[in-house]
């Protein structure tokens, strides 16, 4: 079910730091978003959330459909900051605010323009399968880390969820020497959540909403009675300093941009469920079968 698409991905996050090389060589040799005159390419990043990945191919599509040339980048949350920053990127549309990426923001936000809300009841969690009967909530983690193998199955090291769960959640329930965060990938931590499910073994991962996950496997999300995971966010679409200047059609259409969770969700199944290895087919197939969704973001009906 996962191994090319598993293959592919984990390749690509392995890559970041090489990425971020090939995105400042963008910005060095002209071929970057900066407009002048009828210059319509644009750069997109993207960490490996999935939300990030659908929500960055569909404008992939629907930003190529009006004539632009659009490129995009997979590389870590805090790589994407840094190229909108330097300009090396033009756009991002997975920014949570206002706790996951505050520090992104306090670091960065000066020379980033914020350009709409698309998704606003965003959130982070640790889950388990639901046949897990004994663990409900993050406070009975300690209790029965052996059950788990002594491990909470993460995603990428650089991600807020990660810092989160490193930063508050495991010193703040007492799970220090008892569960380790293991970081890898989001496809990795979904391929350990595959197979355990699988086998009816317990695991415990960290996951958020939106996501596919949640309407494909039996899952519940742990009670965060501390507070450790903050509240609901909102995802935001991000652009470098100077873009809604020089692309004020895509900056209007981006802020028409919202998805729902109906919307999103079957997005997401066709991109990493239907079509593994081909996104640019899911979304075509996607847009086929929501033959209006185009026209909500149009400029043209504004």
């Amino acid at each position: 079910m996962w191994s090319s698409k598993l293959v592919r991905r984990v390749a690509l996050a392995a890559t970041a730091a090489l990425a971020l090389t090939g995105v400042a060589a963008c910005g060095d040799d002209g071929d970057s978003g900066s407009s002048t005159g009828d210059n319509k390419q644009l750069t997109i990043g993207y960490m490996a959330w999935d939300e990030a990945i659908a929500a960055s191919y569909l404008w992939k599509n629907l930003l190529e459909e009006k004539g632009y040339e659009v490129e995009l980048k997979n590389v870590e949350a805090g790589i994407v900051y840094q190229g909108l920053a330097t300009g090396d990127i033009d756009l991002f549309l997975d920014s949570w605010l206002p706790q996951t990426h505050a520090d992104y923001m306090k670091e960065y936000g000066d020379k980033i323009e914020k350009v709409g809300v698309w998704y606003d009841n965003a959130s982070l969690s640790i889950a388990v399968p639901e046949y897990v009967s004994d663990v409900n909530s993050l406070e009975d983690l300690a209790a029965n880390a052996d059950a788990f193998g002594g491990e909470i199955i993460g995603i990428e090291p650089g991600a807020g969820l990660t810092a989160a769960t490193q930063d508050k959640v495991i010193p703040e329930y007492d799970l220090t020497g008892k569960l380790t965060l293991k970081t890898s990938s989001t496809p990795a931590m979904l391929a350990a959540l595959d197979g355990a499910i699988k086998d009816q073994k317990p695991i415990v991962v960290t996951l958020w909403h939106p996501h596919w996950a949640y309407a494909n496997y039996p899952l519940k999300d742990l009670a965060d009675p501390k507070g450790t995971l903050g509240g609901a966010e909102e995802i935001n679409t991000l652009a470098r300093e100077g873009f809604g200047a020089d692309f004020p059609e895509v900056t209007e259409m981006l802020q028409k941009f919202k998805m729902d969770d109906q919307q999103l969700g079957s997005l997401e199944d066709l991109m990493f469920n239907v079509h593994k290895d081909d996104e640019e087919k899911a979304v075509e197939e996607w847009l086929k079968a929501n033959p209006d969704y185009a026209g909500t973001v149009d400029v043209a009906n504004s």
